[in-house]
Formats: C-alpha cells, sequence, structure tokens
C-alpha cells in the first residue's frame, strides 16, 4: 500500500489521541461548534481594542484635553457654537469708528445722525447692463428710513447716480464676465445698495474699518453694500470737493467688493490714476496707507496717485 495513504489512514487517530483535539471535540459536541470558532475570534478583537485604547491614552494616564478632539460639523450645530470671528456689535466700537468718520470728514452739508434699521426701496427697476458672460448681478436700490435725501435731490437723484454709475462704459461692465440688473428689493437681489446713516454704517462696518464706514459685508446675512450717508454729502479730502467723482467712485468701490474684487489695491506710480479698489477716501499715498493699516497691501514707498473712480478709465 502506498507509504502516503498509510499516513492519511492514521492521521484520524493520532488527532483524537490528542489531549488538546479531546477537549476541543467534547466542548463541541456539548456546546456546538459555532462557539468553537466564534471564541477565538472575540478573543483576538478584544485584544485589539484594549490596545488601540492604550495606545491613545496620554503615557501619564491623563484625560485628553477637550480641544484635542475633533468636532465634528453637527458637533458644532449642537452645542450651538458660533464662528469665532462672527463677534457681536460692541458700542464702543460703533463711537469709535462714527468719531474716525466725523473727524476725517471735509466740510460741508448735514447729514443724518442715524436711521431706524430699516430701508426703503428707491429709483425704478429695469436696468439691464452688460454682457453677462458669466456673472448677472441682481441688485436694489434702498435708502434707510430715517435719512432726508431732499438736500441732494431726493430719492430718485440717489438711485439715478447708483444706475448711471453701474450703467458707465468705464465701470465694471467693461468687462464682458458682468451684468446688472436693477430688480425690486422685495425680489431677494443677490446685493442690495443701500443709503445708510452714520450709525447704522459705524455699527454694520465699524468693526471692519477703524476709519471708513462705507463697506460691503454679509453680516446682514446677505450681500449688502453700505454707503455712508455722512461721506455722500461731504465726500473725502483726496477728491478736494469733487463729490460727484467721490460719490462715483463710493459705488464702484463698494460694489466691486460685491462683485469679487475683496481685495485692495495699492497706488501703482506717481501722478498715475489710483485703482478703484485702493482705499481712496483715506489716502491716495501708499506709505500713508501703509501707515494706517500695515497688514494691508500698501508697501512703504511715498508713491502717491491721482483720484480716480473707475475701474476702467480710459474705455470708451
Amino acid at each position: 500500500m502506498d507509504s502516503s495513504r498509510q499516513n492519511s489512514d492514521h492521521a484520524p487517530e493520532r488527532l483524537e489521541s490528542n489531549p488538546i483535539v479531546r477537549h476541543i471535540v467534547r466542548f463541541a459536541e456539548e456546546f456546538g461548534w459555532w462557539r468553537v470558532v466564534a471564541i477565538p475570534i472575540l478573543a483576538v478583537i478584544t485584544v485589539w481594542v484594549l490596545v488601540d485604547i492604550l495606545i491613545a491614552k496620554p503615557v501619564d494616564g491623563s484625560e485628553p484635553e477637550l480641544s484635542d478632539v475633533p468636532v465634528t460639523t453637527s458637533q458644532q450645530a449642537t452645542t450651538g457654537e458660533e464662528d469665532p470671528e462672527a463677534t457681536g456689535p460692541d458700542p464702543a466700537e460703533v463711537s469709535a469708528a462714527m468719531a474716525a468718520v466725523t473727524d476725517n470728514l471735509p466740510a460741508g452739508g448735514a447729514y443724518s445722525e442715524g436711521g431706524n434699521g430699516t430701508f426703503r426701496p428707491v429709483g425704478t427697476p429695469g436696468q439691464d447692463v452688460g454682457e453677462g458672460n458669466e456673472i448677472i448681478i441682481r441688485y436694489s436700490i434702498e435708502v434707510e428710513n430715517g435719512i432726508n435725501t431732499i438736500p441732494y435731490g431726493g430719492d430718485t437723484a440717489f438711485a439715478t447716480m447708483v444706475d448711471a454709475t453701474l450703467a458707465d462704459p468705464r465701470g465694471w461692465t467693461e468687462d464682458d464676465r458682468f451684468k446688472f440688473v436693477h430688480v425690486p428689493a422685495d425680489s431677494n437681489p443677490d446685493t442690495r445698495i443701500q443709503l445708510t446713516s452714520l450709525s447704522t454704517a459705524a455699527e454694520l462696518c465699524g468693526a471692519e474699518l477703524a476709519m471708513e464706514t462705507s463697506c460691503h459685508t454679509r453680516i446682514t446675512g446677505e450681500s449688502t453694500v453700505l454707503l455712508n450717508e455722512a461721506r455722500w454729502v461731504r465726500g473725502a479730502v483726496p477728491f478736494e470737493g469733487d463729490l460727484g467723482n467721490y460719490r462715483q467712485y463710493l459705488i464702484n468701490h463698494e460694489f466691486g467688493h460685491a462683485i469679487g474684487y475683496a481685495d485692495h489695491q495699492a497706488c501703482g506710480g506717481d501722478d498715475q490714476l489710483a485703482p478703484v479698489m485702493m482705499q481712496q477716501t483715506l489716502s491716495l499715498n501708499n506709505a500713508q496707507l501703509h501707515e494706517m493699516s500695515p497688514e494691508e497691501v500698501y508697501p512703504d514707498e511715498d508713491v502717491t496717485c491721482n483720484p480716480n473712480p473707475w475701474p476702467y478709465p480710459q474705455a470708451n
């Protein structure tokens, strides 16, 4: 007979004579074979979990700090935690912002000290300008209740200036990516352009800008261009009393932020026209703007531009 066959025939007898095997067989016959398989697997899993816990726990036996534990979005929503950068308005900041604007205003006409925080729609919706190959911005025009616009032509004059500035060929529509459509204030516009009292502008913009309280913000929950009425009436020193050009600059600069130009720009050379995204309200000199805001884009160099309200001043 084949020796390999003999070894095979006697294998069961040798296994049965093994005391470990006999115990396993007896256990299986009494409790079932599935337990013979399951118990080793559970043992391995248990050991793995214990090892994982020991590795994760600090060597000194202390518990991990709460800040070391990752927090998921759902946990943040459940605990009601807010974005650490989203802080409420501080009356001290509002007062400081109002004082800073007042100190830097040129002499001129009267403006409203405060409104009531609600807005009325002004002008006639319907203007549709620009190619809009990529971006269409639906905007409304509004004035804060409590502001008296009669001394500078009334609500219609303000709205007409906004529409005319956005439609001017030297404006943002020179870039054929953009189209701007004036829509009613109650039709969910993409951006609201609002003439705002000094106190309301300081409250909503003051935390962002220490010296100038016109801004583009989303603190209201939607894209909003806030044009400070004090600046609308008095202008800014760098524009030397040219209110028309300054108002056009104010519209184009803040609306520029609304359409995606988040960063400011420095003056490109002495006696050159200033970029519209330069903070021309404050200064036309790079070194002065650097001193005011060292974290901004302005280099510490004595270079001064000329005032310019337009994104594309050379356009026909």
